[in-house]
């Protein structure tokens, strides 16, 4: 009887042996997607990081090593410089245009008046139309010749001659800001609503019966009560807009000139139309480098929720 106790703590300490702790079998778990992960985003980031150190073209499969080179030349070319101020531009006009407007359009519809959620779902299509699309759209809009924007200017008398708007340096970059605009403001209503139902209402009335204006119990009650989510709506804004190609793309191309050209676009332009793997590694390397400083801000809020 012993003996037989005795040989199954053996077997069950040879079992126990071989079992996986629960760390290893949720390793085990999630390995395929960090095989996945590394196929897909890490080799590829490597391998760009990688290649800006090299004189490499897209059709020669020879490349020479030359350090710090691509990086030089980037920093030190007049039309680099321009087109960060143009990234800059756009992301942050972008950005704050949209969430200004979708905050006020949040208010507007968060008051519960008859037909208010149609009009949410009406507004959210925007977001839902592909950027390509959108750009079309606006296109035909700001078209010089044929646009619906100077047939309405000129019915109004407000301009005699057409406006090129999107062949002309000074308007180009405006236009894309709008057409962004209208494609992002819905998200940032959606997010921004969802914030003011997290608001007391008994606060607020609270605060009225005491006599307080609407000013001030937009500026003393909601916007501290949504400081956290309006910096993570902002920084998820910026980092969405800092990676923006495709309505820029189908509306100028970058142009008139570079005057639309941002990060995105020169990155894409570099590698595909001139073939300079190299320089364009070099590019994507610091357009990550400014998306890094966005992320990391993105994830220490995370980590002090």
């Amino acid at each position: 009887m012993q003996s037989n106790l005795s040989v199954k703590n053996k077997d069950y300490e040879k079992i126990k042996k071989n079992r996986l702790t629960d760390s290893q079998f949720g390793f085990l778990l999630v390995l395929p997607a960090i095989i996945v992960f590394s196929i897909i985003v890490l080799y590829p980031f490597i391998s760009s990081v990688s290649h800006s150190f090299y004189k490499a073209g897209m059709l020669t499969p020879q490349k020479s090593f030359i350090g710090l080179d691509n990086f030089k030349k980037i920093l030190s070319d007049p039309n680099f410089t321009k087109i960060l101020i143009n990234t800059l531009i756009f992301v942050f006009g972008t950005t704050f245009l949209s969430f200004i407007l979708g905050f006020i359009w949040a208010i507007v519809l968060n008051q519960g008046f008859r037909g208010s959620e149609v009009l949410r779902g009406i507004t959210l299509v925007n977001w839902i139309i592909p950027g390509t699309a959108i750009g079309f759209l606006w296109m035909w809009i700001f078209h010089g010749q044929f646009g619906v924007l100077n047939y309405v200017l000129r019915s109004l008398g407000l301009i005699k001659d057409n406006v090129t708007w999107l062949a002309d340096p000074k308007f180009s970059m405006m236009a894309v800001i709008i057409a962004r605009t209208w494609q992002y403001m819905p998200w940032f209503m959606a997010l921004l609503i969802g914030g003011l139902k997290g608001i007391s209402y008994d606060i607020v009335e609270a605060a009225r019966i005491d006599g307080a204006t609407n000013f001030k119990v937009f500026t003393k009650i909601v916007l501290p009560s949504m400081k956290n989510i309006i910096f993570f709506i902002l920084l998820l804004g910026i980092i969405a807009g800092l990676q923006h190609f495709d309505i820029i793309w189908v509306m100028t191309t970058g142009g008139p000139g570079i005057s639309t050209t941002t990060l995105s676009i020169e990155v894409y332009r570099t590698a595909f139309q001139n073939w300079n793997l190299g320089r364009a590694s070099a590019m994507g390397t610091i357009w990550v480098a400014i998306l890094s400083v966005f992320m990391f801000l993105y994830l220490k809020m995370q980590r002090e929720k």
